[in-house]
């Protein structure tokens, strides 16, 4: 079957104005256009469109998603299985946080009790699905499945006292690396408070600390582009390498 500009953007529900943008950047071409100058568009291009809106519900930018898509090593089918198992986790994510809210409504009503852990259980999973996504196969590969494994069970179990105190750490650590940055030295005494303020962050999900743990971690904040985003969005631009160097001095001693 095949489809004109108007036909297609009524079946995927997008504009027409979206196809024209798609078309002159590259992503999305019609198969052809016909005598009267209409693009036409066959099952092919269905199928490409399909998968171009999926990632945009991955929040996907359009130049990432033209490089996937018309990279030689692109397989359809196992994007489409991977992107099946990251549907199905969220959907696991909203069916606990569903069932955390109904049972917060009882207990505000007095039908149940629930502990403190269980106000959070929802937030917790939702952090533990987000690190998964972003960084599960780096950090797998670097420190193990049972290692991550740990980690994770470590932060499911926190108190909501503990949850906050780790929320807390981390703004501190935020706060003191955007000041110690503007005195330029990730080796002067501030730089070590940065590093220790890490190591108390890592030490509510780490099972065990280990000073070469930490500063391969840190490494992988400059290696690693979105762990390397992570700190320059949150603070500022060189705030991942200067962060990454204060550990390393501190690890060192």
């Amino acid at each position: 079957m095949t489809y004109t500009v108007q036909k297609l953007a009524e079946l995927a529900g997008v504009s027409k104005r979206t196809l024209r943008y798609y078309n002159q950047i590259g992503l999305l071409h019609p198969a052809e256009i016909n005598a009267s100058g209409y693009r036409i568009y066959t099952e092919k291009e269905v199928d490409l469109l399909q998968q171009i809106l999926f990632f945009r519900e991955l929040d996907l930018d359009l130049d990432t998603i033209k490089s996937i898509i018309y990279s030689p090593d692109f397989d359809r089918k196992k994007d489409l299985e991977e992107h099946r198992d990251s549907l199905l986790d969220k959907q696991e994510h909203i069916r606990m946080l569903l069932g955390n809210v109904e049972k917060s409504i009882q207990a505000i009503e007095r039908k149940v009790e629930m502990t403190d852990s269980e106000k959070f259980i929802g937030f917790k999973e939702e952090k533990i699905a987000e690190n998964e996504t972003n960084y599960g196969a780096e950090i797998r590969e670097v420190y193990g499945k049972e290692a991550v494994e740990a980690s994770d069970a470590k932060f499911r179990g926190l108190t909501e006292e503990q949850y906050r105190k780790m929320e807390a750490v981390e703004q501190r650590l935020f706060e003191k690396l955007k000041s110690a940055m503007q005195a330029g030295d990730p080796t002067g005494p501030e730089a070590l408070q940065i590093a220790e303020l890490h190591r108390e962050w890592l030490e509510f999900t780490w099972p065990a600390y280990s000073k070469e743990a930490h500063a391969g971690l840190a490494d992988m904040y400059v290696q690693d582009e979105r762990f390397k985003a992570y700190y320059e969005n949150n603070i500022q631009e060189g705030a991942a390498q200067f962060l990454r160097d204060s550990i390393q001095h501190y690890t060192k001693l």
